[in-house]
């Protein structure tokens, strides 16, 4: 009786599971139908619009819908049904596999999708004055690079990255997507077009339109306007789907020829960030530090307190009455500079854990470099945002480079002088478990001077940078360029000379250390 309940609950189970994949996939087909249908409208209403802003809205999203379909598999992961290795088996012969599986490719819900994008601008082409023979092929030379691309962005998935994908690397590629692709966002929305295209996105768009991402949409509309050169983009156009084809038919000789695939799943368990990052001192202790960092509410905490901190920066600089412009560029330098503030204790946070770096003889410099990377991956990505969104609040764009400069002159130079005062003055902190807002005593006087001389010294060297950014603001834009690299070269100089000297203390200090966390 037991064993008939048994396989009861067990079939139920999988009929429950089966009925949420269902599930899943019918949202999904109806999120793609939704958007497709969205972007398709928003084609065919640029039928009646000018010719340059049709391009330039066609060009750009044809180049960022080629070059999707191209990275999109390696940053999700996906798993490639039409995997040239799952029909290895069958003996199929190498030359013909490409011919079919690219035709097979065509049968599928993204497809459709594409299809019906390329097909509303070819719409639009020719109700704008394209030739519609010229026209037609162009559609059908962008419909097959779009797809040989995805077909070969699965392939390289196939090739070079492991086939169970972890959620912190899924989290670092997503990291990398919100670094280049917010600031970008953020600067086409803030641009007003007015009936006409702005000069940033006409040249951008000129730039585009004659690489392989976009060549066949420009090829249309340069042939509508009667442009001439238009057939250098169609060249190119023709070359780019060759090339396209050429590397397609390689990697399916390549993966015919290797070692069939094993079925594809995603990562839930096994070693994290230390099956993630490089199999050496730095890997350990940077994926030591990472769940410490992510897990620890301590340092959570630290996290959550540096953008609150920034934003609120600006009410009382407001009510002071400094004027907006400048008042909104406070907060990205005060948190580049406290984010790199944030390890200069590190050392005291790790408790007697510490006696596993002293005890297996790590070096210094590798110690050091390996705290960093939690502050970097989560500073990053928070500036990137900050950044662009600071300079559509002020309208003043001319300010990126020197902004951007700035930040990295503190976060850098606060990460290297960091990197000594740990190692050189560690204080008492809470221990592991207690709360963040708990505050042991201090015997000495390091808890004072060694934080002070680590948020000071960022200071002192990120003055000559904060004087190119007021420059910049008084003058214009030529001391743009010198500002941004005055302060990269400044902060990657300090952040260099950081790591090497607070390693070197490391090295010297073991046993100091290991007393001071023991007694703390």
């Amino acid at each position: 009786m037991a064993a008939h309940v048994l396989r009861l609950r067990a079939a139920l189970l999988i009929g429950a599971l089966r009925g949420e994949r269902r599930v899943r996939t019918l949202v999904m087909l109806a999120v793609v139908v939704a958007i497709t249908v969205v972007v398709c409208t928003a084609i065919l209403s640029l039928d009646d619009a000018p010719v340059a802003v049709a391009r330039s809205v066609i060009v750009l999203g044809s180049g960022a819908l080629l070059l999707g379909f191209l990275v999109g598999p390696v940053l999700v992961g996906a798993t490639d049904q039409l995997d040239p290795r799952r029909f290895a088996v069958f003996g199929v012969d190498e030359r013909q596999m490409p011919w079919i599986l690219a035709l097979a490719s065509f049968v599928s819900v993204p497809s459709a999708a594409v299809l019906s994008v390329h097909v509303s601008v070819c719409v639009v082409a020719i109700h704008l004055g394209a030739p519609w023979p010229l026209a037609v092929l162009m559609t059908v030379l962008a419909v097959v690079s779009t797809l040989l691309a995805a077909r070969i962005g699965m392939a390289v998935n196939a090739v070079l990255l492991p086939e169970r994908r972890s959620r912190e690397l899924t989290a670092i590629f997503a990291l990398a997507v919100i670094v280049i692709a917010f600031p970008v966002a953020v600067f086409l929305a803030s641009l007003k077009w007015d009936g006409e295209v702005p000069a940033a996105v006409a040249a951008l768009t000129a730039t585009v339109g004659l690489t392989p991402l976009a060549a066949p949409s420009w090829f249309m509309f340069a042939v509508a306007t009667d442009e001439s050169g238009a057939w250098i983009s169609g060249v190119i156009a023709v070359a780019t789907a060759v090339l396209l084809w050429v590397i397609w038919s390689w990697l399916v000789r390549r993966l015919l020829t290797t070692t069939e695939r094993p079925l594809a799943s995603r990562e839930r368990t096994g070693l994290g960030w230390f099956g993630l990052l490089p199999s050496n001192a730095f890997g350990a202790i940077a994926a030591r530090s990472l769940v410490y960092w992510l897990r620890d509410r301590r340092y959570i905490m630290n996290l959550i307190v540096v953008p609150v901190a920034g934003v609120l920066t600006v009410l009382p600089l407001l009510v002071a009455g400094v004027p907006l412009e400048i008042a909104a560029l406070v907060p990205v330098p005060v948190m580049a500079l406290f984010f790199g503030w944030l390890p200069h204790n590190d050392v005291a946070y790790d408790s007697t854990a510490l006696w596993t770096h002293v005890a297996s003889g790590v070096r210094g410099v590798p110690d050091r470099l390996g705290r960093l990377v939690p502050v970097l991956l989560v500073s990053v990505p928070v500036l990137a945002i900050a950044v662009p969104l600071t300079l559509l609040w002020i309208d003043d764009w001319r300010l990126l480079l020197p902004l951007t400069g700035l930040a990295a002159s503190l976060l850098l130079s606060a990460l290297g002088f960091s990197s000594v005062v740990s190692a050189l003055a560690p204080y008492a902190v809470s221990r592991p478990g207690d709360s963040p807002f708990q505050q042991p005593q201090r015997p000495t006087s390091r808890g004072v001077y060694g934080p002070a001389a680590a948020f000071l010294g960022a200071l002192v060297v990120s003055i000559p940078t904060g004087w190119l950014l007021a420059l910049t603001m008084i003058d214009g834009s030529a001391y743009a360029p010198a500002t941004f690299w005055a302060g990269l070269a400044t902060g990657l100089g300090v952040a260099a000379t950081g790591v090497a000297v607070g390693g070197r203390i490391f090295e010297r200090g073991g046993e100091r250390l290991m007393e001071f966390v023991e007694t703390a």
